[in-house]
C-alpha cells in the first residue's frame, strides 16, 4: 500500500491532493520555489523540499531535483497533479526507474494521447469520429492549409489547458499565427510541432470522465459541458451537460470508454469532444490526468477521482461498476481568476489588499433563498489578505463549486456564492462571472466556446445596464450607514466620523459618478432626505465585509469595503458600486501607487502588466503604423501583444527578449 505521496505540483491542486491523502491515512511531500516559501500547501504537507532556482525548469519541470526529493523523504509515489510535468511520458518512466509509483496511466498510454496527433490517429483507429484536419511539419502545413478552408484552428501537438492554440479567420494572418502558435508550444511544451484542424462554428465543448483499473474494467463517470471559454481557456463548466439528449448522452460515453480501452488506459483520464449544433460529436483530445474541472463530476457523482487515481495506482480494482455510476443533482464550478474582463481578460497580479472566501452560513441572510440541501465547495490556494498574486503561474486564483438538486437551484446558489467571494486590491472575473449566470444566454443555455469571445463587449453592456437599473438609493444608502456606524471601523477622530458637513444637514455623495445631494435627519439609525423623499437605514454585520442593509423595511445583503476613508465598494447581487464621501478627510490613508502605462503615448511604450518580454517584433529605425505590434509580454501563461498607438518611428528598443518586465519600465522609445 502506498504510504508517502510526494504532489510534484503547486496551489490549488496540491492542497486538493493532500485532502484525500490525508483522509486515507498516507503522509503527503510538498515541493516548492522560492516563490511558494509562505503558501498553505507547503505548511500542510507532513514534509516540504525546496527546490532552488527561479525558472519553471529549476523547480516544477526540473524531472531530476522531483525524483530525488522523493527519493530522499521516502516518498514511494508520485501524484502529478495537472500541468507540468502531468502529462510527460519521460517523467513516467522516470518514477518507475527509481521505484517509485506514478499516480496516473502508463507512459505508452500517455504517449499515445499526449500528442494530439497520435491522439487523431488512435480516435480513427477506434472508430471515434473526428474534425477534418492536416498533420505535417511547419513547411507542409504552409503548403496544405488552403484545403482546409478558414476559420482553420491551429494547435500545439504537445498542447492542453487552452494554451497553443489560435483561430485564424483569414490567409493574410495564417503565417504569423502559425509561428507564434508554435513558438507558444516549445515554450510551454517543449514541442514545436503543431496541426491545423478545421474550425466548426458554435461547437460546444463536452467531456466525459474515464477511470480504469489495471486488472482491465474502464467506465465512465458521464460528462460535463465546459463550453464556457475565454481565449479557449474555460472559466465555468457544469455536470450533468444541459445539451445533450439521452441518446447523444450515451454514445458520447460509449465512445469515450472504447477509446480508452483501446490503448489499455487506466486511472483517471478525459475524454473532450466538440458538439456541433446537430449534436455530432467529434473527438478533440484526451487529458491523461485529472481535470481542474473535476470537482462538477465528483459533486454530481458522489465519486473522489483523486482516491480512485491512488487506488488503481496501488493495484486495487475498481469497487464498483458502471451500474453503479449515477447522476445526481446538478453541479456549477466557476474558475476565479487574476484577470480584467473590461480590458479583454488582461491578467492582474499584485497584492491581495482584502481577501474573503464565500460560505454557507446558517446566520447568513443569503441562505434563505438557497435550496437547504445545497452544497458549497471552494477549492483554492487558502490565499489570505496580504498575499501576492504572482506574475509568474496562471491566473487562476480558485474555484468555487456548488451542487443542488437541479440546475436553477445550482445556478441561484453559485451567484449566492460569488456574491460573498471579495477580492480586493487587483482585477478578478467575479463581477463578469456573477453578471454571465444572471444573463438570459445562460439560463437558456445558448451559449458555444466561442460565445464569450464573440459577445463581451455585449455581455460587458449588459453588465453596465444592470448596474444602471439599480436604485442609487441603496449603495449610497449602505455607505452612509457604514459611515456612521462606529462598529468595525477605525475612527481617527470625530471629524472623520460626522465629517465637515457637521455644522451642515446637507451633505454631497458621488454615487458611481454621480452626485447625489442628501439632508441627514439624524445619525443613529441614519435617516435622511433624498430627492424629497425621507429614508432610514441600518447595517447588520455578518461576516467580514458581508452585512445585511435594511433600508425602509425591505432587506439587502451588501459586501460593503472601505478601501480608504470615505469611499466605499458596495457589493449588491454581484455588482459593484462606489460611493465617495468628499467631506470626509481620507489624505492619511490615501495609496498613491505608481502609473501603470499602457503604451498610450508615442514615445513612452511601457507594459500594462508585469511580465516577461518572449518576442520583439521591431527594432531601432523601423517605421511602424498605429496598431502594429512591437513585442509579446508573457505574463500569467498568457501572451499579451504590446501595440504601437499611432504612426511612428522606433528610435530605440531598450529590451531585449527574456527581460522581466513591469509597469513603470520603457520598453520601446518612439518618435513622431
Amino acid at each position: 500500500m502506498i504510504k508517502k505521496i510526494l504532489i510534484a505540483n503547486r496551489g490549488e491542486i496540491a492542497l486538493r491532493v493532500q485532502r484525500t491523502a490525508k483522509k486515507m491515512g498516507i503522509a503527503t511531500v510538498a515541493i516548492y520555489s522560492n516563490a511558494d516559501v509562505q503558501s498553505a500547501f507547503v505548511k500542510q504537507a507532513d514534509q516540504a523540499v525546496l527546490l532552488p532556482g527561479f525558472q519553471l525548469a529549476d523547480t516544477y519541470l526540473n524531472m531530476e531535483a522531483i525524483i530525488t526529493a522523493a527519493v530522499e523523504t521516502g516518498a514511494d509515489a508520485i501524484h502529478p497533479g495537472y500541468g507540468f510535468l502531468s502529462e510527460n511520458a519521460a517523467f513516467v518512466e522516470a518514477c518507475t526507474k527509481a521505484g517509485i509509483t506514478f499516480i496516473g496511466p502508463s507512459a505508452e498510454a500517455m504517449r499515445s494521447m499526449g500528442n494530439k496527433i497520435a491522439a487523431r490517429h488512435c480516435a480513427t483507429r477506434a472508430g471515434v469520429p473526428v474534425t477534418p484536419g492536416i498533420t505535417g511539419s511547419t513547411g507542409e502545413l504552409l503548403k496544405s492549409y488552403s484545403s482546409i478552408g478558414f476559420p482553420i484552428l491551429i494547435k500545439a501537438a504537445a498542447g492542453g489547458g487552452g494554451k497553443g492554440m489560435r483561430v485564424v479567420e483569414n490567409e493574410d494572418d495564417f503565417h504569423l499565427a502559425l509561428e507564434a502558435t508554435a513558438r507558444e508550444a516549445k515554450n510551454y511544451f517543449g514541442d514545436s510541432t503543431v496541426y491545423i484542424e478545421k474550425y466548426i462554428a458554435k461547437p460546444r465543448h463536452i467531456e466525459v470522465q474515464v477511470l480504469g483499473d489495471q486488472q482491465g474494467k474502464l467506465l465512465h463517470l458521464y460528462e460535463r459541458e465546459c463550453s464556457l471559454q475565454r481565449r479557449h481557456q474555460k472559466i465555468a463548466e457544469e455536470a450533468p451537460s444541459p445539451t445533450l439528449s439521452k441518446e447523444v448522452r450515451e454514445k458520447i460515453c460509449a465512445a469515450a470508454v472504447a477509446l480508452a480501452r483501446s490503448i489499455g488506459y487506466y486511472s483517471a483520464g478525459t475524454m473532450e469532444f466538440l458538439v456541433d449544433e446537430s449534436l455530432n460529436f467529434y473527438f478533440l483530445e484526451m487529458n491523461t490526468r485529472i481535470q481542474v474541472e473535476h470537482p462538477v463530476t465528483e459533486l454530481s457523482r458522489g465519486i473522489d477521482i483523486v482516491e480512485q487515481q491512488i487506488k488503481t495506482a496501488n493495484g486495487e480494482p475498481l469497487s464498483f461498476n458502471q451500474a453503479d455510476v449515477v447522476q445526481r443533482g446538478h453541479a456549477i464550478e466557476c474558475r476565479i481568476y487574476a484577470e480584467d474582463p473590461a480590458q479583454h481578460f488582461l491578467p492582474s497580479p499584485g497584492i491581495l489588499k482584502y481577501y474573503q472566501e464565500p460560505l454557507f452560513d446558517a446566520a447568513s441572510f443569503q441562505t434563505s433563498i438557497l435550496s437547504s440541501s445545497a452544497t458549497l465547495r471552494v477549492d483554492g490556494m487558502q490565499l489570505q489578505t496580504g498575499d501576492i498574486i504572482s506574475g509568474d503561474f496562471d491566473p487562476m486564483i480558485s474555484k468555487v463549486i456548488v451542487w443542488a438538486p437541479n440546475r436553477k437551484e445550482a445556478r441561484q446558489a453559485m451567484l449566492s456564492a460569488l456574491q460573498q467571494y471579495a477580492i480586493k486590491g487587483i482585477h478578478t472575473n467575479i463581477e463578469f462571472l456573477s453578471g454571465l449566470l444572471q444573463h438570459p444566454d445562460y439560463i437558456g443555455n445558448n451559449i458555444s466556446t466561442k460565445y464569450i469571445d464573440q459577445n463581451l463587449e455585449a455581455i460587458t453592456e449588459k453588465l453596465l445596464q444592470k448596474k444602471k437599473q439599480v436604485d442609487s438609493i441603496i449603495p449610497l444608502a449602505a455607505a452612509l450607514a457604514k459611515s456612521l456606524s462606529a462598529t468595525g471601523n477605525q475612527v481617527l477622530n470625530i471629524w472623520q466620523t460626522i465629517g465637515y458637513w457637521r455644522h451642515c444637514s446637507t451633505m454631497d455623495v458621488l454615487v458611481d459618478g454621480d452626485w447625489a445631494v442628501i439632508n441627514l435627519v439624524r445619525a443613529s439609525p441614519p435617516a435622511f432626505l433624498y430627492k424629497d423623499q425621507q429614508h432610514q437605514a441600518e447595517i447588520r454585520h455578518i461576516q467580514g465585509i458581508d452585512y445585511v442593509l435594511t433600508l425602509n423595511g425591505i432587506s439587502y445583503q451588501a459586501a460593503i469595503y472601505e478601501p480608504r476613508t470615505g469611499t466605499y465598494e458596495i457589493t449588491l447581487n454581484g455588482i459593484t458600486h462606489t460611493v465617495v464621501r468628499p467631506d470626509m478627510s481620507h489624505v492619511d490613508s490615501e495609496v498613491f501607487e505608481a502609473h501603470s502605462g499602457t503604451g498610450d503615448t508615442a514615445g513612452n511604450i511601457t507594459s500594462p502588466m508585469p511580465g516577461k518580454v518572449i518576442k520583439l517584433h521591431v527594432k531601432a529605425g523601423q517605421q511602424v503604423k498605429k496598431g502594429d505590434i512591437l513585442l509579446v509580454v508573457e505574463a500569467m501563461k498568457m501572451e499579451n501583444n504590446i501595440i504601437s498607438t499611432n504612426d511612428a518611428t522606433v528610435q530605440e528598443v531598450l529590451v531585449k527578449e527574456g527581460d522581466k518586465v513591469d509597469t513603470t519600465m520603457k520598453l520601446v522609445e518612439l518618435s513622431e
